[in-house]
């Protein structure tokens, strides 16, 4: 709970600085604007004030965000950082938009633009404090894993661009009478724009519901499979409610020898090391391994050495005998060259009735949502 604090005490305070320089650069280009009679310096003041619009989103979806979990919402409301940062990616494609439509209507009707001293003052302060304020914002959303910080970020880094390219722009058509601020804006806009639709795929994919990263799914494995009396981790799930909130399962494989008692202690460590370590709240499942001289360990074998043979298999476990109804039960993971799911678990219960056909066979058709 400390440490979730703390970083939603980071992104409120990054923001806050965002709003500010925001501000102050509204300020100050308000004054200069006023003081130079510059209608379009003042309006670009204004523009400035909208612009810290993304950093009030972002501070008031990680307040809401923070709200303890309730009846209707038993895990609670993280979620809101990921609609926090899909408003700010909408408002980074609006201006994209804008911006090349603007652009568009300059090739065609292409202007000579009118800088004086105090104009070039004010855009080269605008572009430097954009960049600075861009860059750091960026950095801290990617060290918090804010989505939200990381659009905020990317929205000023973009406002500095357009800045600078119509900067440039203006430079060449004044030395070279050559008119490429249209051209450019359009290229930079169409930019701005594919980094709009990125931005909004991170937090869209996190609400419906991603893959979990390569790095955390390995060391989960491989802290498993560290306990004794582990012998093999499969069908690892990951629910992800908000950066601070993950909800999982997973099974492991142990000798049926093991007590209740025994199982009882290991997946309650299990449990309680994925927590203290990745703040995962996990339930840990349980396949026993058959062993000893006995049918099941027989049918165990013959069942494993039979659909070993399948190249278009990648995983078999969670074989189980039932005893009563003489029922083989064991879940297969196909490979991805699979598209007739049915046709293929006949196919394999066939095959294991051709080598046990005094007992009847189910298939489990299972899926790897890890890897």
């Amino acid at each position: 709970m400390e440490e979730k604090t703390n970083r939603s005490g980071q992104i409120i305070r990054t923001s806050v600085i965002g709003i500010a320089a925001n501000v102050l650069l509204a300020a100050f280009k308000a004054a200069v604007g006023i003081l130079a009679s510059s209608v379009a310096i003042v309006m670009d003041a204004v523009n400035n004030l909208s612009d810290a619009l993304s950093s009030v989103i972002t501070i008031i979806g990680t307040k809401l965000s923070q709200r303890p979990a309730d009846r209707e919402h038993p895990f609670g409301f993280g979620r809101i950082e990921y609609f926090s940062a899909i408003i700010i990616a909408v408002i980074v494609l609006s201006a994209g938009i804008t911006s090349l439509i603007e652009s568009v209507k300059k090739i065609f009707d292409p202007t000579e633009p009118e800088y004086t001293t105090v104009t070039l003052t004010v855009i080269a302060v605008a572009i430097v404090v954009k960049l600075v304020l861009g860059r750091y914002v960026k950095k801290k959303g990617e060290q918090l894993s804010s989505d939200a910080l990381i659009a905020s970020g990317s929205d000023a880094l973009f406002d500095a661009v357009i800045t600078l390219s119509t900067l440039v722009a203006a430079g060449i058509m004044l030395l070279w009478h050559v008119s490429l601020d249209g051209i450019l804006g359009a290229l930079i806009s169409l930019v701005i724009i594919k980094a709009g639709i990125e931005m909004l795929a991170s937090p869209v994919n996190e609400l419906l519901g991603s893959r979990i990263s390569p790095e955390l799914l390995k060391a989960i494995k491989k802290e498993v499979l560290d306990f004794k009396g582990v012998h093999g981790v499969f069908d690892i799930i990951l629910h992800n409610y908000g950066p601070d909130v993950l909800i999982g399962s997973l099974h492991v494989n142990v000798y049926d020898t093991m007590n209740a008692l025994e199982i009882h202690g290991l997946t309650r460590s299990i449990s309680e090391q994925m927590f203290e370590r990745h703040g995962i709240i996990m339930t840990v499942g349980v396949y026993a391994i058959a062993t000893g001289a006995n049918k099941r360990t027989e049918l165990q074998n013959a069942v494993m050495q039979t659909l070993g043979r399948h190249d278009d298999i990648t995983q078999v476990h969670g074989f189980y005998y039932f005893e009563r109804e003489n029922r083989v039960s064991i879940d297969v993971v196909p490979d991805i060259s699979v598209h007739d799911e049915p046709a293929f678990k006949r196919h394999l219960e066939e095959d294991l009735k051709a080598v046990l056909p005094d007992t009847n066979v189910s298939v489990v058709i299972d899926h790897n949502y890890s890897a």
